[in-house]
């Protein structure tokens, strides 16, 4: 099985990479748009049994607790809409854009594939912004939006992409600090990236036979 791995920033499959020849690694840079672009060109060039994207990602909830590993189910763009009078709607609500258009339903980037189930990590709702913030008001707002347990610069558009080449996908994140919470003496970042990189290990390993 080809098995492309993919990462925002080398430092969160370091422990991965440095021990293991496979699978082909791409790192894609932080944030949406280095995500579309340098993943949808790759799979232009090689077609993938499967695609996993790996890295860090904070968590709305402490029944998700940091050093912990999860996998994200269905994943959205939390801020591409309008915000006016402190009050944020989607595209989709404005009616920019059909919420069931392929690849969302309702809205959402889902993870179909059956591939899904072969794992035992807590499966988990993403949201995926281009602003990390510490503000209070920004993290209300996208909890009662979209009820998510992590939240990602990269996560939706991994989904995106793969949905529209129909490439089966997964997205594992390690849960490095709370959302909102920007002490990083607080955070847990080495043991989220530990952690994780030993359930991708896990998951490879399983996929592959290596």
């Amino acid at each position: 099985m080809e098995v492309l791995l993919i990462a925002a920033t080398e430092m969160e499959i370091g422990p991965y990479a440095s021990s293991h020849g496979t699978p082909d690694i791409l790192i894609t840079g932080v944030g949406i748009a280095a995500t579309l672009y340098h993943l949808q060109k790759r799979l232009q060039q090689i077609r993938y049994h499967l695609v996993i994207q790996a890295g860090i990602a904070g968590s709305f909830t402490e029944e998700t607790a940091t050093g912990q590993t999860v996998l994200v189910k269905q994943d959205c763009f939390g801020d591409m809409g309008i915000e006016q009078n402190k009050k944020f709607t989607t595209v989709f609500e404005e009616g920019f854009g059909n919420a069931d258009e392929f690849p969302f339903e309702k809205g959402w980037l889902i993870n179909p594939h059956v591939i899904f189930g072969d794992t035992l990590l807590p499966v988990v709702n993403g949201v995926t912004v281009n602003k990390v913030s510490d503000d209070p008001f920004q993290k209300r707002q996208l909890i009662q939006k979209f009820s998510p347990g992590t939240e990602s610069m990269e996560g939706a558009a991994l989904h995106y992409v793969c949905l529209q080449e129909k490439t089966a996908f997964l997205q594992i994140r390690g849960i490095s600090n709370y959302v909102g919470e920007r002490d990083r003496a607080k955070w847990k970042m080495k043991t989220a990236i530990e952690n994780m990189n030993g359930e991708l290990k896990k998951i490879i390993d399983g996929f592959t036979g290596l």
